[in-house]
């Protein structure tokens, strides 16, 4: 099976004063319905704040060797800074060994910002389904309150929704992609987001 590093979403537990790391189970398993093991990224090992640093995250990626990566979703950007230096990291890791990444709602946000993308907020877009228009079609979840103003410099559009949201995006000269619908959360996994994955790391 592919080795896919997967970032983590971070849960503040203020009761236990603790900052946990969390992956939703149905991303795990819809990885490996697509033949991949998930490597969970822990969000602990970057320094943020006028030290900011990923040495440790470095030596950690180093040792797991991964194939590609996933950054998932939840989290808007900005509330949670160790999550947020360390997919910016995981970006550029990813860039310098030409890995395949694929970014999901959050994610395909990272990448957008990553690439100089603005994000607003929108409405419309949490709890429903709705028709992908583009290079990618067919119908789609929708859980997200932001959206990409643009699409970032060495990006193509993949697809937008019906009212002109970028719902998915490509890197014009690296494998990665981005999007923005949440393939984890469909009662049963999609043929097509399987068959895209899988063509996406190369299997």
């Amino acid at each position: 099976m592919m080795k896919v590093a997967v970032s983590q979403r971070v849960d503040v537990h203020p009761n236990r004063d603790e900052r946990r790391d969390a992956l939703d189970q149905r991303m795990v398993q819809w990885l490996c319905h697509a033949g991949c093991m998930s490597v969970p990224v822990p969000n602990g090992l970057v320094s943020v704040g006028h030290d900011a640093g990923c040495a440790r995250l470095v030596e950690w990626l180093d040792a797991i060797e991964p194939e590609a990566i996933l950054l998932s979703g939840g989290n808007d950007l900005g509330e949670a800074a160790e999550r947020d230096v360390t997919e910016r990291f995981l970006l550029d890791f990813a860039r310098e060994r030409h890995l395949p990444v694929l970014g999901i709602c959050r994610g395909m946000q990272m990448m957008g910002v990553w690439g100089g993308a603005g994000i607003s907020p929108i409405s419309g877009h949490v709890r429903i389904r709705h028709l992908l228009c583009g290079a990618v079609d067919g119908e789609a979840n929708s859980f997200h309150t932001m959206a990409l103003r643009e699409c970032p410099q060495g990006f193509s559009v993949l697809a937008r929704s019906e009212d002109g949201v970028i719902e998915a995006m490509r890197h014009d000269e690296l494998p990665w992609e981005g999007w923005m619908w949440h393939p984890e959360r469909e009662l049963n996994f999609s043929a097509r987001d399987i068959a895209r994955v899988r063509t996406l790391f190369g299997l």
